[in-house]
């Protein structure tokens, strides 16, 4: 035992995690009843990931602005140009993807519930008041804007406060900062729970019927990811782009997708960042920033989703509308954190710039539920990833130009 542990531990986490995977499948496949109790650890998985972001981010953010000395530079201008590009791209790509491959659907009454915002207007005055709520409640809700806001102004607060003072706060963030690598270890019994209870419980079976709205959701995703996110990393560090894509879907993506919560994989970021030799400074902040306004698959759900309503309704789309439709796509992706249900209940907004009935996008948000099974996690991956990949994107532009050596596979 002692011996397969250690074979184990020598491992690296990627490796880990596939066997856990492949594992989860095969008891999902085989023995779906008798291993049901194995569900329990994707559960403590997550919840201990989602339990302890909200004090990282916030003890991170503090601890950079309040340790920050005048005349050291980050990249958050570049990060954030980087963001909105990337999530601007992202709804061109699947609104062209959607005239190229039209998809119409047979709509289904679901999410009947549920109350989509009003406007880009009532999207954006949520996430402005999530900016300014109380602090303790915050952090209590998981709500990272406002989490991100108050560690920035308390940050600033703290810039003149004695070294003792600057040193328990950093020590606080480095304490938590290892407790997340513990739970982190813990990533391929949490993956097997999470794919086990995935396809134990789903299946596949009823995917079928929407083969074609989940081809043309992930394929766009798949083309942002592989295609899209390299030139704008080339176009930025004039090196070959993939070593480091790959390595951020890998380390990433993958328990992205199996999380499907971009606040649980705020921790694995900011690991891969430290492991790449970034700017804490800059990371600490950008990570939990990304969460909340890079959205490109949130971006490609909400074009994808309206333009499969609009085909469904033999509704006329000239190239003007197709352009407002990529625009208000990517702002109302921007602000999909600050709107429960997040991109799916944006449908009826973008919707409405076509003249579509709230009940009728409604149907639309209710197939949203239905492929959100595979729809969701490849979503979260390409967000989640992507924020670690920009982050590293500007860092290493600005290596490039002080001539240091980029190194991404250490």
């Amino acid at each position: 035992m002692k011996n397969l542990m250690n074979k184990w531990n020598q491992l690296s986490l990627v490796k880990q995690i596939i066997i856990g995977l492949i594992i989860g499948i095969i008891l999902a496949v085989t023995v779906p009843d008798l291993a049901k109790p194995i569900t329990i650890f994707g559960s403590l998985f997550v919840g201990a990931l989602k339990g302890i972001a909200p004090i990282l981010v916030f003890f991170l953010v503090m601890s950079a602005i309040s340790q920050h000395k005048s005349g050291h530079q980050t990249n958050m201008k570049s990060i954030i140009f980087l963001y909105l590009l990337g999530t601007f791209l992202a709804a061109v790509v699947a609104v062209a993807a959607s005239f190229i491959f039209p998809v119409t659907l047979t709509l289904a009454a679901g999410a009947k519930d549920v109350i989509p915002p009003g406007g880009v207007v009532e999207v954006l005055k949520a996430l402005l008041m999530n900016v300014v709520d109380n602090p303790v409640k915050a952090l209590f809700n998981a709500n990272y804007i406002g989490i991100l806001a108050w560690a920035l102004v308390l940050g600033a607060a703290l810039k003149n406060v004695p070294d003792t003072t600057k040193t328990m706060i950093s020590d606080f963030s480095d304490a938590l900062t290892l407790m997340v690598r513990w739970v982190i270890k813990f990533a391929p019994l949490g993956i097997m729970g999470l794919v086990f209870d995935s396809i134990a419980t789903s299946g596949l079976g009823v995917l079928l019927s929407y083969g074609q709205l989940l081809a043309v959701l992930i394929g766009c995703m798949v083309f942002i990811a592989l295609v899209v996110n390299p030139i704008i990393v080339y176009v930025n560090i004039r090196k070959n782009p993939y070593p480091l894509v790959f390595r951020c879907l890998r380390e990433s993506g993958i328990t992205a997708f199996f999380t499907r919560s971009s606040a649980a994989n705020i921790p694995v970021n900011m690991t891969l960042c430290e492991n790449l030799g970034l700017d804490k400074d800059t990371y600490s902040v950008s990570i939990p920033l990304g969460a909340t306004i890079n959205m490109a698959g949130a971006a490609v759900t909400i074009s994808v989703m309206t333009l499969a309503a609009v085909h469904t309704l033999g509704i006329e789309v000239d190239i003007a509308t197709a352009l407002i439709l990529s625009v208000l796509a990517a702002v109302s992706a921007c602000g999909a954190s600050g709107v429960a249900g997040g991109s799916l209940l944006l449908i009826p907004l973008a919707a409405s710039l076509f003249g579509i009935p709230n009940d009728i996008s409604m149907q639309i948000v209710g197939v949203g539920f239905i492929v959100g099974v595979l729809q969701d996690s490849f979503e979260t991956a390409l967000n989640s990833s992507t924020d670690a990949l920009f982050t590293a994107t500007a860092e290493f532009a600005k290596w490039r130009k002080e001539g240091k050596e980029i190194i991404i596979n250490k």
